[in-house]
């Protein structure tokens, strides 16, 4: 759907375009978020802000988890979104909301099955056209990095890739994930935790993925969020496209979008402008 597909500078992007194709496929991998990048933002109209609120959703933890996770919602996501909050003001607080909901999903009795519920839930969606995404990538043993803020990144991303057969040996997940005991129980966090504003400070470098893909320096990068953009931030590339899913709030964000992103993607569509992008680029 064409119309859902504004493009910021269609010269520059054909240089980019170009500039990939001629390094190939042996110099290209691709980093992406996964909550309503890799997914849509809405199922069956409702809208589904990330994996983690499935859980607080669907109440599979103790009775009192729900509204204690809805209070935190309530108290830091304002702040988050504040244009007069400095980002570093925001960073300190959203450190401290991951931390204390981590504490208290621990507390709730946060297990493995739970995050199985999570992925059977039925509530999460892979965009239209992301198996042929990921098929392409394979065929071309391309990287697909998957760098998310979740809460439940880490394990209930490879559990639903895994359910949907497309946990594939090209994929690398960097995002938050637990240390369970032997009866499935999270017990702790592992570190660095991840939130939304300190993604461009979690440097690629520190994870084995990137030996994997330090000499691969044309990048494309998917975002639904203009923080996004920071999941690039250390890595030294050469030719980079950006492109964001704007899925709501389009006419008051369209313009900052443009700015930031090369390509941007309207109305929670789906990844055929991308796949058409791939198969240009990658012969």
């Amino acid at each position: 759907m064409i119309e859902n597909i504004v493009l910021s500078n269609p010269t520059e992007l054909e240089r980019l375009k170009n500039a990939i194709s001629k390094a190939g496929a042996g110099k290209f991998h691709v980093l992406a978020d996964f909550d309503r990048t890799l997914t849509t933002a809405f199922v069956n109209g409702e809208s589904i802000p990330s994996i983690i609120s499935i859980l607080r959703d669907e109440n599979y933890l103790t009775p009192d988890y729900p509204q204690k996770a809805k209070d935190f919602y309530n108290k830091y996501h304002p702040i988050e979104i504040d244009p007069n909050i400095s980002i570093e003001e925001k960073k300190k607080v959203m450190e401290e909301w991951w931390i204390t909901h981590f504490d208290l999903l621990i507390k709730s009795g946060l297990n493995k099955k739970d995050l199985e519920k999570v992925v059977d839930s039925g509530r999460i969606k892979l965009r239209e056209g992301f198996s042929d995404f990921i098929d392409l990538l394979k065929k071309h043993n391309i990287p697909l990095v998957i760098m998310s803020s979740s809460g439940l990144g880490g394990d209930a991303i490879s559990m639903y890739l895994e359910k949907e057969e497309k946990l594939y040996d090209n994929i690398f997940i960097i995002s938050n994930s637990y240390n369970w005991d032997e009866n499935g129980n999270a017990i702790s966090v592992r570190q660095p935790i991840i939130h939304a504003l300190n993604k461009y400070e979690t440097a690629v470098q520190d994870f084995p993925v990137f030996k994997v893909i330090k000499d691969k320096k044309s990048v494309l990068l998917l975002g639904d969020n203009l923080d996004d953009i920071g999941m690039i931030e250390g890595f030294e590339y050469d030719n980079l496209i950006k492109i964001g899913f704007l899925n709501e709030n389009i006419e008051e964000n369209l313009e900052h979008y443009k700015r930031n992103f090369d390509v941007v993607i309207l109305n929670d569509s789906s990844m055929d402008y991308i796949n058409n992008l791939l198969t240009e680029v990658i012969k």
